[in-house]
């Protein structure tokens, strides 16, 4: 009776700190959203340098440092250009939203007209009997401004990211002294690999599978002819982060600007909408599982939870960190007896790896006892 009220009030004290935690990170989205973003980010640039070590002839001739520094001036031009992108391509929305609400207005009427309405309805009768008091010019300015606050955003990331890289080394030493025994330094370092290897090389092959989802989706575009086709394919890139949601979004976002731009030509909006379904199907169901497999070990139910609920702390940022974030937390789950059944029900088939520090135990166990145990103990 004692152990089931334990694990009743265990229960509750779990659930309460589960709440405080979600509480503090919907509050601090601020703070917590760039500094998760900037550790993303310098785990792709060391994955990076890692994978560049196997290029042939010229890999192992670089030495750790030029990996690192060709690494981080790819990711700086990457993020440099999509900012300049961005904000190149708000421009030329701006410029062209008279036509697009031209065009708009006339499939509108057509449609009206298609299905026997009285009246064929302007622009004033649609913004007050849809869209009541939305004006364009308020629309305009709050994206400017969201453009603004990306563009920061996206600064505070880069510094944040330098620091952390530059604080590298220094905090592996850090983590290795917290323990209280060498066999306890031995364990929180060898998790802190684990989760070091297994996330960042999922980040570099989903960022690499990104890039080549987004290139071919742009060649879509560019032969079909459709408008932004370089900001969608940086777009569709970006979505694909997001599993499931962002593949859909990266086909109907596009298709939807097809529509007004070709005005009623429905082969070319037919052709926008398969061409991108089947890079998206290409890159899922062929690409993507070849170079990644299934690594990271992850329901896909859970996976589509954890984009809901990280996505609903955080908004798009939190879709797009939330498999990352949920592969960390099982790693670090099924290193502990207490967290251990969460990171079986977490996982993909139910099998996950041992705990390392039972084997450590093992090895320990092994050393022989006796007048020099403690000396042989430092020594460990």
């Amino acid at each position: 009776m004692m152990q089931a009220h334990d694990r009743f009030r265990n229960l509750v004290y779990g659930m309460a700190l589960a709440l405080m935690i979600g509480w503090i990170l919907y509050i601090g989205q601020n703070v917590f959203v760039p500094v998760i973003a900037s550790v993303i980010v310098a785990y792709i640039v060391a994955a990076l340098a890692r994978r560049m070590e196997l290029l042939p002839v010229v890999g192992p001739l670089m030495p750790g440092p030029i990996r690192f520094l060709i690494s981080i001036l790819i990711i700086a031009f990457i993020i440099t250009a999509f900012v300049l992108l961005i904000i190149q391509n708000i421009n030329q929305v701006i410029a062209l939203i008279p036509q697009y609400q031209a065009s708009l207005l006339r499939i509108i009427q057509g449609l009206a007209v298609q299905f026997g309405f009285e009246t064929e309805p302007t622009w004033a009768t649609i913004r007050r009997d849809v869209f009541g008091e939305i004006r364009l010019q308020s629309v305009i300015g709050s994206t400017v401004t969201s453009i603004s606050v990306l563009v920061g955003t996206v600064f505070v990331i880069t510094v944040y990211t330098a620091f952390a890289l530059g604080e590298r080394r220094v905090f592996a030493r850090k983590l290795a002294r917290m323990g209280r025994t060498p066999a306890d330094s031995t364990l929180i370092s060898q998790i802190v690999d684990t989760i070091n290897d297994r996330v960042g090389d999922y980040l570099i092959a989903k960022t690499f599978i990104n890039l080549v989802l987004g290139m071919i989706s742009y060649i879509v575009m560019i032969v079909i002819g459709l408008d932004f086709a370089a900001f969608w394919g940086v777009l569709i890139a970006l979505l694909n982060y997001i599993p499931y949601i962002g593949s859909m979004a990266g086909v109907l976002a596009p298709t939807t600007i097809a529509i007004v731009q070709f005005e009623g030509d429905w082969s070319m909006i037919a052709t926008c909408f398969f061409g991108l379904t089947f890079c998206q199907i290409f890159v899922g169901s062929y690409l993507e599982p070849s170079l990644m497999g299934r690594s990271l070990n992850l329901s896909p139910f859970v996976i589509l939870v954890s984009v809901t609920a990280w996505g609903s702390i955080w908004g798009i940022s939190g879709a797009l960190l939330a498999v990352p974030v949920t592969a960390i937390l099982v790693i670090i789950f099924s290193e502990f007896e207490g967290t251990r059944p969460v990171a079986i029900l977490l996982s993909r088939s139910g099998k996950i790896p041992p705990q390392r520090h039972q084997a450590i135990r093992r090895e320990r166990s092994l050393i022989p006892t006796g007048p020099d145990a403690a000396l042989d103990d430092d020594i460990v």
